[in-house]
């Protein structure tokens, strides 16, 4: 079998090559192709999706930091500001669930801190083929790092479906607080200045994980990608962060950069090419954990607990004594140029030199080829009798029932501003000393997504901000993780286009603009694609966390919030008993999608509950809010499965005090009953609760 060329084995294509020929005016040596196959490839250079990108509405009053920088950044105002950002950490998950699991933590975590912002807040996305070992092992890898970092866990979803089997996701996201004037930028500029790089050493783990591994499809024989999966450290993270955060406090550091993916290779070409400059760096004074490491090694290498910072040369004394107190290896590794280039020495040998545009501004940008597939029309279901034990069968199924097992193998409290607790809606943090709260969440898409990817993608960023509003929280600002297939596929790509179209429109009825987020496409096994997947975190400023609404209780009335009919097309219910997720989902109402928003958290301090209904519809909201409460309701429903686990428009649970609900006003409202009693439907809330907490 011939062997194949350097090039193709390092993710880029015979053009791409070509491409790099033309711009360097030569052949590129082996160190040169390494570096441009990093900083060219998918996960690093965007390269399929960055022209659809472009769509996103991306500025505001509030936004600081939109996209383009390590996390986004929106004022709170009160001199408080709130980064945050969601990444994937889906190949690296699939072939070992639990340091892929962790080292995306660790690495969404580094992204917070290179803004300058303490991390309060860790949420994560999975979805995986089935509840199993794979699963148990990327909860483990979370709970590990989040635990002993000290950053609390607070939400996230945990979804099933055959389509992850092969190709489960790992989307974690990470808020952080900063004052509004401390936000840190990764720019190097200043020639003369310092390049130091701190944190754990340099060893083998993790090379070629952002093009080998990331960019690439998965298949049967994956096991050889395994020691790409890059091995994490808590421990170390955590002395990170806080080393970090004294020399972003201290004005000890001009510029911040993560070393994540890609290594040093991305951070740095990343760091001159935001600060208009070059730099060069001498690979052989990094810290090695192995010592007969090759210089593209070094330069690659994803070791994990990585920073690099630019440092005027008269603050370096000072970098390394805040180091060393923090017990963390500490090197002057280069310098900030005026040439433009990023060059790279060992032992005082050149060994790269590439002008630092060919790896940014030059990376190739496709635009991708649709093929637009027919939608289906919706279904037609006759009347299909429901009753109590419908409703225990849905809300213990996998995707619904409680998250009580995995939620309380994180710690949700550390950091002692945790208001209101993972399960039901967005978590609450306060920010201290102050009353005032942060509101946030981090939702995707159901089965639905497939059969309407544009509807799908308009629905989870409404769903995401009416979470937030249901906890009293105003939407200040989005962050998505799109996870597609190959968009080198016409029709993946025609999904992802679609999806982010809807993303779009409904970031725009909204006011909410996008700061922050990630692209993972290639999420592929043996050809086979997973669902269109887009993950959309959101924040919102509330004001009064004492206001929070708990739970309802006794006399309260119980409202539906919302219009528009459900479906059974696309739920949770058609994918679970009706042979799978078939038909059209109805789409989104814009402008009663955002009506509901803006008139939820403008009710919640008034009300005594309030819970989207989502996946699996009214019936089994009402069950998780009755369960939450601890108190039954009287509530009446056509015994249908449409009307109790239908699917589709944006609507809400309220409860309030009659004399209360009487005020409310802006969106339709249907009373469906009173709170009070031990049951819900005819069935005892008990059985509910024991249907809902089941263990497989």
């Amino acid at each position: 079998m011939a062997e194949q060329p350097l090039h193709r084995a390092l993710g880029l294509t015979d053009g791409e090559l070509d491409r790099i020929r033309n711009l360097l005016g030569r052949d590129p040596n082996d160190f040169e192709l390494g570096v441009f196959s990093l900083l060219w490839s998918e996960h690093c250079g965007y390269k399929h999706s960055a022209l659809l990108l472009r769509r996103f509405p991306t500025e505001g009053p509030a936004v600081l930091q939109g996209p383009g920088e390590n996390a986004g950044v929106v004022d709170l105002g009160g001199g408080e500001a709130c980064a945050f950002k969601v990444e994937s950490h889906n190949h690296p998950s699939a072939v070992e669930p639990f340091q892929g699991a962790a080292t995306g933590v660790g690495g969404i975590l580094r992204d917070i801190v290179a803004m300058g912002a303490r991390p309060v807040a860790l949420l994560d996305g999975l979805r995986f083929g089935e509840p199993g070992f794979a699963f148990e092992r990327a909860v483990g890898g979370i709970g590990h790092y989040g635990n002993c970092v000290g950053v609390p866990t607070v939400g996230g979803e945990a979804v099933f479906a055959d389509a992850y089997a092969g190709n489960p996701l790992v989307n974690a996201m990470c808020v952080g607080l900063l004052p509004p004037e401390r936000v840190t930028r990764a720019g190097a500029s200043g020639p003369g200045n310092l390049v130091v790089l701190y944190g754990a050493t340099t060893g083998r783990d993790g090379i070629g994980g952002a093009s080998v591994l990331a960019s690439q499809e998965l298949s049967d024989e994956d096991e050889d990608k395994r020691p790409t999966v890059q091995i994490g450290d808590p421990f170390t993270g955590k002395k990170l962060i806080e080393a970090s955060l004294e020399l972003v406090e201290r004005g000890l550091v001009e510029s911040l950069q993560d070393c994540g993916a890609a290594g040093l290779a991305s951070s740095l070409a990343e760091m001159a090419g935001r600060g208009g400059a070059g730099i060069d760096v001498h690979l052989d004074r990094v810290p090695l954990r192995e010592p007969d490491l090759e210089p593209v090694e070094i330069m690659v290498s994803e070791s994990q607990e990585r920073m690099v910072a630019v440092v005027a040369p008269e603050r370096l004394a000072e970098v390394e004594q805040v180091c060393g107190r923090w017990e963390l290896d500490c090197a002057e590794i280069g310098s900030v140029t005026d040439s433009g280039l990023l060059r790279a020495f060992h032992d005082e040998e050149e060994v790269g030199a590439i002008p630092v545009a060919h790896l940014t501004e030059e990376t190739p940008r496709y635009r991708v080829a649709t093929a637009a597939r027919t939608l289906s029309p919706p279904i037609e279901h006759p009347p299909v009798a429901v009753d109590g034990d419908d409703l225990l069968a849905l809300l213990g199924s996998p995707n619904i029932r409680s998250r009580r097992p995995v939620f309380e193998r994180y710690d949700h409290l550390v950091g002692s501003r945790t208001v209101r607790r993972p399960g039901l809606d967005a978590a609450v943090l306060r920010l201290r000393p102050s009353l005032r709260g942060l509101a946030v969440s981090l939702d995707g898409p159901g089965s639905a997504a497939p059969l309407d990817p544009r509807a799908a993608g308009a629905s989870v960023v409404f769903e995401a901000a009416r979470n937030v509003a249901c906890a009293g929280g105003r939407p200040l600002g989005i962050t998505d993780c799109l996870n597609f297939g190959n968009p080198e596929k016409p029709e993946v790509a025609w999904e992802l286009a679609e999806a982010i179209e809807g993303m779009a429109r409904a970031c725009e009825v909204l006011g909410v603009p996008v700061v922050s987020g990630n692209v993972s496409l290639y999420n592929e096994t043996d050809g086979r694609a997973i669902a269109p997947t887009p993950v959309v975190g959101c924040v919102g400023l509330v004001a009064d966390v004492r206001a929070v609404p708990a739970g309802w209780r006794e006399g309260d009335v119980v409202l539906l919030a919302g219009g528009g009919e459900p479906s059974l097309d696309g739920s949770e219910y058609q994918a679970r008993y009706l042979g799978g997720a078939a038909g059209r989902p109805p789409p989104p109402d814009h402008a009663a999608e955002a009506a509901l928003v803006h008139f939820l958290w403008r009710a919640a301090p008034g009300l005594a509950a309030a819970h989207d209904v989502s996946t699996g519809g009214l019936a089994v909201a009402l069950a998780e809010l009755a369960l939450h409460s601890g108190v039954g309701a009287d509530v009446e429903l056509t015994a249908d499965a449409r009307a109790w686990f239908g699917e589709g428009p944006g609507r809400a649970i309220l409860a309030c005090p009659p004399e209360r609900a009487e005020a409310l006003e802006g969106v339709p409202l249907r009373r469906l009953g009173v709170a009070g009693g031990d049951s819900l439907l005819g069935v005892p809330l008990a059985e509910l609760r024991a249907a809902w907490e089941a263990d497989d």
